[in-house]
């Protein structure tokens, strides 16, 4: 299907990075504005921050988080590859109804992520009717000195952060909230089994760095040097990764894991923004049969494709990143059919 996009108005560039806002002034007026910039190396490379609220939920209440029904609440972009994370986890276990989540504007403006009802699936934020994201941080911590980013959950017991860190909010989304799912089946899914484990984390260590991040090292790059860098580690890995799926159906063998929805968050993106806003233009990842296969594989698992969102994710990288796209021009984008046959299903099993 052909997605033809409204156009939308150009904004002043002040925070570029989908998971970087970083807009630190807030309640601090001596704290300084974040730009791209400040996130660039002495060679022009892209540096990515760590997360800063790093809780976790337990179903035992051990940690100081226990699990519980509407205790806690998601905050995410469908623009934003890390959130779509966690609304892919919480969509296949099945706890939809024990979490709500509020999506924020796809269009980063100067002060960071903000809520809106004038835009389809967005909504004004339903805790505390905050303008921004950033005010949600600031009343965890009124000192907050670090990125006002999604995904971010929310306590509403405690009235705080419980994490921004996607790769923990999905863990505990696989594990901790068993006892909530909707069905056996999906409490019985594990996408983080025991004797898998080391397996996955090897395998999202490379993806993490020169993939998930890869694209925005290249598209952030501010030399050749750290372009050409970035570039030719991204399809270093993508060869690698093709290499992989010729003789399994996912990245840890026969079993869908938190790996497979940590890479399809970027595969998905890849051919749609990735190539021509990135300048990630070696190959597409329609170029590979095996991740293209793969990534329609997941698509048409039930449950993935109503987290995707095109319109979302077309409009917030090109019009939010005017340092990249000045015009903030949003180009018409390829005809992707992501329900095409796939056949993966049919791969003898290793």
């Amino acid at each position: 299907m052909l997605i033809r996009l409204k156009p939308v108005r150009q904004v002043r560039q002040i925070c570029v990075l989908l998971n970087q806002p970083g807009i630190s002034q807030g309640r601090n007026p001596h704290l300084k504005m974040s730009t791209v910039i400040s996130d660039i190396g002495a060679k022009g490379e892209f540096l990515r921050k760590d997360a800063v609220f790093r809780n976790w939920i337990t179903a035992d209440g051990s940690s100081g988080f226990k699990a519980e029904r509407d205790r806690y609440h998601l905050y995410v972009s469908l623009a934003c590859p890390w959130a779509h994370r966690t609304l892919i986890v919480r969509k296949l276990k099945g706890i939809e109804d024990v979490i709500p989540y509020t999506v924020v504007d796809w269009l980063m403006g100067e002060n960071g992520w903000n809520f809106t009802d004038k835009k389809a699936k967005c909504s004004p934020d339903p805790l505390f009717n905050a303008q921004y994201v950033r005010e949600l941080y600031f009343k965890a911590n009124p000192d907050y000195e670090g990125r006002f980013t999604v995904p971010m959950l929310w306590d509403k017991k405690n009235n705080t952060i419980v994490t921004n860190e996607s790769s923990e909010i999905i863990q505990m989304f696989n594990s901790e909230f068993n006892d909530f799912c909707a069905t056996v089946e999906q409490k019985e899914l594990d996408l983080y089994p025991e004797h898998l484990k080391a397996q996955v984390d090897a395998v999202n260590e490379w993806i993490y760095n020169d993939i998930n991040n890869g694209v925005y090292k290249s598209g952030f790059a501010r030399s050749q040097e750290a372009y050409d860098k970035a570039v030719t580690q991204l399809f270093a890995s993508l060869d690698r990764v093709e290499d992989i799926l010729s003789k399994t159906r996912y990245l840890a063998g026969d079993q869908l894991t938190l790996a497979d929805i940590r890479l399809f968050t970027t595969l998905i993106r890849f051919d749609l923004v990735y190539v021509g806003h990135f300048k990630c233009n070696k190959k597409r990842i329609m170029d590979y049969p095996n991740l293209w296969a793969y990534t329609r594989d997941i698509y048409q698992t039930p449950g993935v494709a109503e987290t995707v969102d095109r319109e979302h994710i077309a409009k917030h990288y090109q019009a939010s990143h005017t340092s990249i796209n000045p015009f903030a021009i949003v180009a018409i984008g390829p005809d992707l059919d992501f329900n095409l046959p796939h056949n993966r299903d049919k791969m003898a099993k290793a």
